[in-house]
């Protein structure tokens, strides 16, 4: 594209795709794959496999998380408060003759619960895991720290379905209204509760 900004815009969209994916990729792994499986080593194998495995994965998981939300930020105000030629300010795709489009609505709804699931990455599940995996957390207390962490871990997972039916509506919905948004929510967590009751299973279809 020979304009400098549609080159910026593809980037940074293309940026933000590809962490989202890095990310709830490793989401969904720690919680239909990893969760299952922990249930299912004695301690003796945990300290053998975690340490391998665990830092590598929470590495790709908070930082593609961080790229995320940041690439994300950035393709907002690109879309919706910036016009080539004219500058910074609110585009047509933010709002209209009769206020906060529809399309701006959507995309605020999957930003909203994309930034609870990175505050719960940055400030609730890594912290935890890295007391856990460092050794700092006291035996009695190391009970507490995993269901802390597993709690914020598997709200990540049950939003990510809402999240990314309001982050692929504006371009493919439209119309946002209070039955839409009701579906996406519960389409959204369905797939997810689904997901997660099949997943102890799925091991054994082999």
């Amino acid at each position: 594209m020979p304009d400098l900004y549609s080159n910026i815009h593809l980037v940074v969209r293309w940026l933000h795709v590809i962490a989202g994916i890095t990310w709830i990729g490793h989401l969904y792994f720690f919680n239909f794959v990893n969760v299952p499986l922990q249930g299912a080593l004695d301690d003796a194998t945990k300290k053998a496999v975690n340490p391998q495995l665990m830092p590598r994965a929470l590495w790709w998981f908070r930082w593609g998380a961080m790229i995320t939300f940041l690439a994300g930020l950035a393709l907002f105000v690109l879309t919706y408060y910036y016009t080539p030629g004219e500058g910074f300010g609110a585009t047509s795709l933010m709002v209209d003759s009769d206020g906060l489009t529809d399309r701006a609505k959507w995309i605020m709804f999957g930003m909203t619960l994309a930034t609870i699931m990175w505050y719960n990455v940055w400030m609730i599940i890594w912290p935890a895991q890295r007391r856990l995996l460092t050794g700092k957390v006291p035996a009695d207390r190391i009970p507490a720290v995993r269901k802390r962490a597993l709690l914020a871990s598997r709200t990540n997972t049950f939003l990510s379905g809402p999240m990314l039916f309001g982050m692929l509506a504006p371009a493919h919905y439209g119309a946002m209204s209070f039955p839409a948004l009701l579906l996406a929510v519960t389409l959204g967590a369905f797939a997810i509760w689904w997901s997660i009751q099949a997943s102890p299973k799925v091991g054994k279809l082999a």
